[in-house]
């Protein structure tokens, strides 16, 4: 079966938002080169999506020069495809679905910013779809919200996403699965 990392969100504009001070993995590009260099070494697509907000004047406004993939991220390949989207989840405004399916990828895997709005909601949509879903949870990060820590939220995420809609994995057990070394 034909395997696809979605590289959601990990974009500059985060870092540009006075909230980044509370995100819990401010070193996220780490784990997630480690993903891409998994999936590549393996032959399998690397998709980087990013969140963009047109002519909004945010953060998220491309005019701003934030919606870029995050310093310190491994750079996307020449044959690798960047979406932007302007939904929540990166299906419902890019072509992710065509790009899958023409590639014949049955299983994603997902990993990004905001774990329980941009990342979830992917994984929901794409077991909706009939993907098979892998949610790698420590390459992903969100921001406490209201009394609920950013544990607190990766600890539900995952509960509602265990067995109905992903397979709850970390890079290292994505690593030994595949019998890469560690980094």
């Amino acid at each position: 079966m034909r395997k696809a990392l979605l590289v959601i969100d990990v974009q500059e504009s985060f870092r540009a938002r006075p909230e980044w001070a509370r995100i819990a993995r401010p070193e996220i590009a780490d784990p997630v080169n480690r993903l891409v260099r998994l999936f590549r070494e393996r032959g399998d697509q690397v998709i980087w999506v990013l969140h963009s907000e047109p002519g909004s004047g945010g953060v998220f406004d491309p005019a701003l020069g934030h919606v870029r993939p995050m310093d310190g991220l491994t750079a996307p390949a020449p044959d690798e495809q960047v979406l932007h989207k302007t939904s929540h989840n990166a299906f419902t405004t890019t072509p992710l679905q065509q790009l899958l399916t023409s590639a014949g990828v049955g299983e994603v895997t997902v990993c990004g910013i905001r774990t329980e709005q941009c990342v979830e909601t992917t994984a929901r949509l794409a077991s909706d779809l009939g993907y098979r879903v892998v949610f790698v949870t420590d390459a992903t990060t969100t921001e406490p919200i209201g009394s609920l820590s950013a544990d607190d939220i990766v600890e539900r995420t995952e509960a509602v996403l265990r067995d109905r809609f992903a397979r709850i994995a970390t890079v290292a057990g994505l690593e030994r699965e595949t019998g890469a070394v560690t980094a």
